[in-house]
């Protein structure tokens, strides 16, 4: 998107926001497919500028880095619901037999261990997790970009969304294409130079730097790359929108 275009649309959405309400900027935003997946009822408007907004004008930033010295001493361990049987058998082998699945709109279907993870690349950065119920930490997270486990798989044209699964039933997300070939979203498989510990999700955990917490998923299994989020769940893109919370949770 050029230049011009890109101030002409962000114009407009201000305008229509500020002159006609909410309604006339998702009408606007629906003219340039800037349209989360929980557009609907009271509160769709106002999600639909916020999305709209943020890919017009932030699209390539970046979530804050720390130093090292701003490591939380005590990160907060929230709550997570009972591990599975089969979570319990894998963690007693020490992850060995763990996978993650790749399908969906990819030229090949693939399964990755964590040492195949490992091997397709490294990024470490030092962020801060932000949950909406107020608690925060910084910490160093290590993982394997999630652009180079798509460009591994071969991430078709077509594919608008990646979808996450956890080991965990019902705990899933997603996340649009450019969030998910951003840098700082990563497959996490480690934290503060070690292993990801289980409290934490290892041994994979997917780390969307510039999102909320919930949209960072313990226990990642499986990937899916998709055009369209409405034959999964409700079709409102995640877990997060069916209880309430908003799909897009950028910060």
């Amino acid at each position: 998107m050029s230049l011009s275009r890109r101030k002409l649309i962000t114009t407009g959405l201000a305008a229509a926001a500020g002159a006609t309400g909410l309604a006339a900027a998702d009408r606007l935003a629906r003219r340039y497919g800037l349209i989360p997946p929980d557009s609907a009822g009271i509160y769709g408007p106002g999600e639909t500028l916020t999305y709209a907004a943020q890919r017009l004008l932030a699209s390539h930033s970046f979530a804050r880095e720390f130093p090292r010295s701003m490591i939380s001493a005590a990160p907060f361990l929230n709550e997570t619901s009972p591990l599975t049987d089969n979570f319990k058998r894998q963690q007693a082998h020490g992850f060995s037999d763990w996978r993650l699945t790749v399908d969906g709109a990819v030229a090949h279907t693939a399964s990755f261990s964590v040492a195949d993870l490992r091997a397709l690349g490294r990024r470490s950065q030092i962020t801060e997790i932000a949950c909406e119920e107020g608690w925060s930490y910084i910490a160093e997270w290590i993982g394997t970009p999630l652009s180079a486990v798509l460009r591994e798989t071969g991430i078709l044209p077509h594919a608008r969304y990646i979808v996450y699964f956890s080991d965990q039933p019902d705990w899933w997300e997603s996340i649009d294409m450019p969030e998910a070939l951003h840098p700082q979203t990563v497959l996490a498989w480690g934290m503060n130079d070690a292993d990801l510990p289980v409290g934490f999700g290892g041994p994979l955990r997917m780390r969307v730097a510039r999102q909320l917490g919930y949209k960072n998923v313990k226990y990642i299994t499986r990937i899916t790359a998709t055009d369209s989020l409405k034959p999964f769940g409700k079709g409102l893109g995640s877990a997060s929108p069916e209880a309430g919370y908003a799909w897009y949770a950028g910060i």
